[in-house]
């Protein structure tokens, strides 16, 4: 009973070390690497890989299913087998590498990615279990990434979990634990972006964010030119089909401080200053 509590210590203490606890449900994968330890009985001692097929191959037992058990199955499967050969056998399962965990991520919203500064789509290796949020942490900037539409596919369906509300809002009630092979869809938000052209000192694409508006744009695009017609500024908005414009005095807005005729703008505006030489 003593050995069967230090060796399940052990399991537990290795497991954790390693970034993967028996008690946080991993499931062993292809590709992991296992040391197995067979109490009192050094010469059966062994690291294996788990192969592609997701077997393993351990000494009097021969090949044994591995990929899909935890830990603590795994070493019940053993132990089960070894019993035809050694007598008791108490048998330690340890993850000394995993190479299994496995996400991918899909779109051009990420960081890193060519144009919009944001990591290219590709395959992610976990060394512990990782949340939602940890991931997108690791990946950098979301100001490239329209997080209104990413999502998480898992086995084919597609999961709620509100990727904008949980970096923006803070909303960690829209966090998950990741698990093996989910595909993480993570858009571009070129589409959604402002545009800032005509009288101002620099032309500009801006990320949308919520509470900008007309003049907080021209802000950041250096102001209004000296030709500018500060009360000639149009905010060109796409709604459906239809494509509405916006008039903006914005040279009454700065005189007068009056922030409630400003224009509170929406994803994918185009705010337009006109030129004019009087």
């Amino acid at each position: 009973m003593k050995k069967a509590l230090v060796t399940a210590w052990l399991v537990l203490l290795v497991c954790t070390l390693s970034g993967i606890s028996a008690g946080e449900g991993y499931v062993i994968g292809d590709e992991d690497l296992l040391q197995l330890s067979v109490w009192g009985n050094p010469e059966l001692n062994v690291q294996v890989p788990v192969r592609p097929d997701g077997m393993i191959s351990f000494p009097l037992v021969g090949d044994v299913k591995a990929s899909g058990l935890s830990p603590q199955e795994l070493k019940a499967v053993l132990e089960k087998e070894l019993s035809r050969f050694v007598k008791t056998p108490v048998v330690s399962v340890m993850i000394t590498a995993v190479n299994s965990f496995k996400v991918y991520v899909l779109g051009d919203g990420m960081p890193g990615a060519a144009a919009s500064g944001a990591a290219a789509s590709g395959v992610i290796t976990l060394k512990r279990n990782t949340s939602l949020l940890q991931l997108l942490a690791q990946l950098g900037s979301m100001r490239g990434a329209d997080l209104k539409n990413s999502y998480i596919l898992r086995d084919r369906k597609r999961l709620s979990n509100d990727f904008f509300k949980l970096v923006v809002k803070g909303d960690v009630s829209q966090d998950i634990q990741l698990k093996p092979n989910d595909t993480l869809f993570i858009p571009d938000n070129f589409e959604k972006r402002i545009m800032v052209i005509g009288a101002v000192k620099t032309p500009i694409v801006l990320q949308y964010r919520e509470g900008l508006t007309a003049l907080d744009a021209i802000l950041n695009a250096g102001g209004f030119t000296e030709f500018a017609r500060q009360n000639d500024v149009l905010v060109v908005r796409k709604s459906g089909k239809e494509t509405i414009n916006i008039e903006a005095r914005m040279k009454d807005v700065i005189r007068d401080g009056d922030i409630s005729k400003d224009v509170p703008l929406m994803p994918g505006d185009l705010v337009i200053i006109k030129t004019g030489m009087f």
